[in-house]
């Protein structure tokens, strides 16, 4: 089933187009990579995807729901289905990590505190920072501050997570730590996910692994080989506002066009 779909999707700022006829789908479990040169439109993407911006034509869909014919109020259930992931983790510095995570629920007052207290320590175990509720977010570091967005992110159990460049600047471990994170909600939790990127390792990270959760309890990951050929992981390449590819690694490793090949390099 479809999660976000775009079709024939226009859009331009002034005299600069920025999508033009531009078309995708992603279903649910699935992750999509998207990649592309500054300016091709990626951040516009997820934008729409929230309904921060309208297409000049065509039409968004997330969850069967045209988002760009909505209102703000009629946006508000909808976005509430959707986490978003940002490169520089857009934390509170003046609050303690449980208190970003906690943030949204106590502003909508819907839950007693209690409740909220065991949602923060279940999704911050689920990151791995469980011991981390009570330190300022000015104490962590990049990778753990990355972490904690993303705890925010999947409070309320979002089904779609929009990530913007979350591995940007990390160490090769702390990035692969954050790709584990993707791999685990698109695997056991069948969340949607857009994972826009300039890092090609984390991306084909994400095509190559899978997560299973064992008998014992225990999250096990895999690679891909011949036995197991479970990723639910495709690319989209962006140039100049449209489409220019679209597959699976192994396509996007054996495509001769030229731009691609930049992002193999």
């Amino acid at each position: 089933m479809s999660a976000i779909r775009f079709e024939h999707v226009y859009k331009s700022y002034e005299d600069q187009v920025v999508l033009s006829d531009f078309s995708l789908e992603v279903r649910e479990a699935e992750t999509k990579v998207i990649l592309g040169g500054s300016g091709s439109g990626k951040s516009t993407l997820l934008k729409m995807v929230l309904g921060l911006v309208k297409p000049d034509a065509g039409r968004v869909m997330v969850q069967g729901v045209d988002v760009s014919r909505l209102s703000e109020t009629k946006l508000s259930p909808i976005r509430r289905q959707i986490g978003m992931v940002f490169q520089e983790s857009a934390l509170f510095d003046f609050l303690t990590v449980g208190e970003n995570v906690a943030y949204r629920m106590r502003e909508d007052g819907e839950l007693p505190i209690s409740e909220i207290e065991s949602i923060v320590r279940q999704v911050l175990g689920f990151v791995g920072l469980e011991d981390a509720i009570e330190k300022m977010t000015s104490e962590l570091s990049g990778g753990m501050k990355r972490r904690v967005g993303i705890a925010r992110a999947i409070v309320g159990g979002p089904r779609i997570l929009l990530y913007d460049e979350p591995t940007a600047g990390l160490d090769p471990i702390t990035a692969r730590t954050i790709c584990d994170l993707v791999i685990k909600l698109r695997d056991l939790e069948g969340v949607a996910s857009i994972f826009v990127t300039h890092d090609l390792n984390s991306a084909m990270n994400l095509a190559n692994d899978f997560a299973t959760l064992e008998e014992s309890g225990q999250i096990t990951f895999r690679t891909e080989d011949d036995q197991f050929c479970l990723i639910n992981t495709s690319f989209a390449i962006l140039k100049d506002g449209r489409l220019l590819f679209e597959g699976s690694d192994d396509e996007l490793r054996a495509s001769d066009n030229e731009y691609i090949r930049e992002f193999l390099t």
